[in-house]
């Protein structure tokens, strides 16, 4: 059953630009617009900026090399080497699989969209976004405050799963093409009171390492949950080890039943595991403390926007560059297994990785400007793991520098169309310029 509901709310049309998400491609985002002197507002669902990186527990960056040169630069780089900062036990030139702290990274946030003089609005989540005649006119939200309506000239969609192009009525694709099917999800966790010698001097916990400990615990029968051997960790601090690991599958991060539904299994999951660490391995963590699940589910994909341009697996493979590319990427297509190479993995017949493509040193392939338009709307960009790419590519684009250099594209991209509404209506050269300005790598 429906029913109708019609309020009369106010409208606030003080902001040139809004930016929905506050991860890393929309912090990106806002504080490049800022910097070219719009009036930003940045509207985060939860309490703190980073995503990922913070909410989510990711317990390390993806690589920023191309193991010959630093590939994710301008705010992705600006961003990586303020939080690096923060960690004593990492060395200023570690520039691949770096820990994060998440306590630091959500400062490091905090202070670069202030100083950018972006205006933050927490806790609040949009409901709705009213599209007229190929154009957004206003977005609805709702926070401690009540319903109220925000617009702006230019939005950026960096919701992580599209949804200001859903809400707009917009086209999208949907996890993997045919099947529907999505990479599974991880509630990533840390734990508190490791043995770091031993933790440094033991067989590294890897899913292609089958001698590995995590194998038998996956194989235990006193931890259902654990039924793969998915397992990367980092050293985030004294003592203190973040786990991005188990995986939990069919997670549809659109449906509020699905999510929460995975979070409580998450938590138990996270419980089983560090359980059988403590079994397994308990030099390393035999008096060890579960000391944090993330709050925020660790999702991998969902939707993806029908864009002015899909970048494809062809385009990945032959290291394709774009008259309008915005930055590069080197990320390999880190797609994570389905439900059904489980039991191969656990039996030691494969390791997970057969269908991964890696570039060689020092290659990457171009984003286009493009592919963070999507079709049917003026004045609507998107950013971060559903700008338009073929699922299989989705598993590269998807991570945090990736994300950081595509908002900082969007964000730049959104001050040049202020003046006529429309997002393809600015010069590329222009804006591939003030992008090498603001120290960007694009070839």
């Amino acid at each position: 059953m429906n029913i109708q509901f019609s309020k009369d709310i106010p409208l606030n049309n003080q902001f040139d630009i809004i930016v929905v998400g506050g991860g890393p491609s929309g912090c990106a985002a806002a504080i490049s617009a800022a910097r070219e002197g719009a009036s930003v507002l940045l509207i985060e669902s939860t309490g703190a900026l980073g995503g990922m990186g913070t909410n989510g527990l990711v317990p390390a960056w993806c690589p920023f090399s191309d193991r010959t040169k630093v590939v994710y630069r301008g705010i992705a780089l600006e961003v990586f080497e303020k939080a690096k900062a923060n960690m004593k036990h990492v060395k200023a030139g570690d520039l691949d699989w770096v820990p994060i702290d998440p306590e630091a990274l959500k400062r490091v946030y905090d202070q670069m969209v202030v100083d950018a003089g972006v205006t933050v609005l927490f806790n609040t989540q949009v409901v709705s976004a009213v599209n007229t005649d190929k154009k957004i006119e206003y977005i609805v939200a709702t926070n401690k405050a009540g319903i109220l309506a925000y617009q702006s000239k230019i939005y950026i969609d960096c919701t992580g799963d599209a949804d200001l192009v859903a809400m707009s009525g917009l086209s999208f694709e949907y996890g993997e093409e045919g099947s529907g099917e999505v990479q599974p999800s991880t509630q990533c966790f840390a734990i508190t009171n490791v043995d770091e010698y031993h933790y440094h001097n033991s067989p590294f916990l890897h899913m292609n390492n089958p001698d590995c400990a995590i194998y038998d615990i996956a194989r235990s029968e006193k931890y259902p949950l654990v039924v793969d051997p998915h397992c990367c960790n980092s050293l985030i601090g004294p003592r203190t080890v973040g786990f991005n690991a188990g995986h939990l599958w069919n997670v549809d991060s659109t449906n509020p039943f699905s999510v929460s539904e995975a979070l409580i299994k998450g938590r138990q999951l996270a419980y089983q595991l560090h359980q059988g660490l403590k079994e397994y391995l308990p030099e390393t963590y035999g008096a060890s403390y579960l000391i944090a699940t993330a709050p925020s589910m660790g999702i991998r994909d969902s939707r993806r926007i029908i864009g002015e341009y899909k970048i494809t697996f062809k385009d990945y493979i032959e290291r394709r560059s774009f008259p309008d590319e915005i930055g590069r990427n080197c990320y390999f297509l880190d797609v994570h297994h389905s439900i059904d190479k489980n039991e191969k993995i656990i039996n030691g017949e494969s390791n997970g990785e057969e269908e991964w493509e890696s570039y060689s040193d020092g290659e990457s392939h171009g984003i286009p400007y493009r592919s963070l338009i999507p079709k049917n709307i003026k004045n609507l960009l998107v950013a971060g793991r559903s700008i338009a790419c073929e699922h299989r590519v989705q598993g590269s684009v998807r991570v945090m520098p990736v994300c950081l250099v595509t908002g900082q594209a969007a964000g730049t991209a959104a001050t040049l169309a202020c003046d006529t509404f429309d997002v393809r209506d600015i010069d590329t050269n222009n804006l591939r310029n003030i992008l090498r300005r603001n120290g960007a790598y694009i070839e």
